[in-house]
């Protein structure tokens, strides 16, 4: 993260002129797990696929991606945090250990978000994860209405573009949504010539959609977030505190965490808002549309710095 943070603009002097308004960013995954990096800033979890009780992620990915929104970065003295670290985070499980869910699990966590979003400050969703690909296309249709319906009611939904690429018209069901912010891969040369980049296979838009996505890019390749089976203690130290993954669900949270480190400077400004000041302090990456949307996430510029 570290590095992610300097090539979208994020750099310490920039979080550090952030008012500490509260604000709470919704993430539907895996789970979330007790790391060191989030304190007592998980202040609900409900369980859609075991109904159990209690914050557990039985995989890890929804722990890395809440890592890449607002870690604090405490277990690395602050090298690997996040985005908006001192954003509050509720957590959702919709998918398995597996990172498999239902169209009904997403469906229960998006009416979950709904109804508690006056009552926790919820203004920023996270969605890493590109749920019902190949499910009723029906039900699928209800779920992007669903999105929709959510951002009308204030609440900035972000979405992985998918990792279907990199042929036109690839990007996730949920990505489509019109309203939502769609966030697909790009790592702006960093890692050269590499061939597993994720750029190299982050969803595209075209392919016969009518409407332009994704909407903006960030780096998605090696990122490096919280790890599920941290141990340890800060008396004695903490190990297996981080671990890379790479994939538009990591982008996407890299994406939450600007939106939520923007309201928590401007709290007044509406979701529309945000999206616009996002896509307009974009960098523009010299690839078509349907690969970087309005280009890379700038955050020095989103926050007028």
């Amino acid at each position: 993260m570290n590095r992610v943070r300097k090539q979208v603009g994020c750099t310490d002097l920039v979080q550090e002129s952030i008012l500490t308004a509260e604000v709470c960013v919704a993430i539907l995954d895996t789970g979330i797990g007790t790391h060191p990096d989030f304190g007592d800033r998980v202040i609900d979890f409900a369980d859609f696929v075991n109904e159990r009780c209690g914050s557990y992620d039985d995989s890890g990915h929804g722990t890395h991606v809440a890592g890449c929104v607002g870690g604090s970065g405490y277990a690395s003295r602050g090298v690997y945090k996040g985005i908006s670290p001192q954003c509050r985070l509720c957590v959702g499980k919709v998918l398995d250990h597996n990172g498999e869910g239902s169209i009904d699990s997403m469906r229960r966590g998006l009416i979950w978000v709904m109804k508690n979003r006056v009552r926790y400050g919820i203004r920023v969703l996270n969605i890493s994860l590109g749920i019902g690909s190949g499910g009723n296309a029906e039900h699928m249709r209800e779920l992007v209405e669903l999105l929709d319906d959510m951002w009308d009611r204030g609440i900035v939904v972000v979405c992985a573009a998918g990792n279907n690429g990199p042929l036109a018209g690839t990007i996730s069901p949920l990505g489509k949504s019109r309203k939502a912010i769609t966030v697909g891969c790009h790592e702006g040369g960093y890692f050269g010539a590499r061939q597993d980049l994720c750029e190299n296979y982050s969803g595209r838009g075209g392919g016969g959609l009518d409407h332009r996505k994704p909407d903006v890019v960030a780096p998605g390749t090696d990122i490096v977030s919280c790890c599920v089976q941290c141990t340890g203690s800060s008396r004695y130290g903490y190990r297996n505190s981080y671990t890379k993954k790479s994939g538009t669900s990591m982008a996407t949270p890299i994406v939450s965490g600007a939106a939520a480190l923007y309201l928590q400077k401007f709290p007044y400004m509406n979701n529309a808002q945000v999206k616009r000041q996002m896509i307009y302090s974009a960098r523009d990456m010299g690839d078509s549309w349907d690969k970087q949307g309005w280009g890379m996430l700038n955050v020095e510029r989103m926050c007028g710095m």
